[in-house]
């Protein structure tokens, strides 16, 4: 399994960004996806989270109203809409998977950098 996340970058407070994950060497539709973040000196935190019909997702209260999840199983990728970005945003993004019955993500992508600048 190899997930691909790109589409980060640097943008000011209020702004916005949308990375997405490329998905390869699974069933992309049997698979729970999900973001997560790790901000300097903290630890990793779920951002979000997709089932695999995309009929269901869960938010992080911080960013509630803020970002939107969504996947295309026939393309295997995902996306993060992040909208209305605060400086607290600011940390690395990872994609992550999880077969359907399990609650632990397996597998990782390598992480993309988002910077908010006040």
């Amino acid at each position: 399994v190899q997930l691909q996340a790109s589409g980060g970058g640097l943008v000011q407070a209020g702004g916005s960004l949308r990375p997405s994950c490329a998905a390869s060497g699974l069933t992309f539709s049997g698979y729970v996806m999900g973001w997560f973040r790790q901000a300097p000196g903290k630890e990793r935190e779920f951002v979000a989270s997709i089932t695999w019909t995309g009929g269901s997702t869960t938010y992080a209260d911080s960013v509630k109203g803020r970002f939107t999840i969504s996947r295309e199983n026939a393309k295997n990728t995902m996306s993060l809409q992040m909208n209305n970005l605060k400086p607290e945003d600011t940390a690395v993004y990872y994609c992550a998977a999880r077969v359907r019955w399990s609650s632990n993500y397996g597998s990782w992508g390598q992480g993309t950098q988002v910077t908010v600048s006040s």
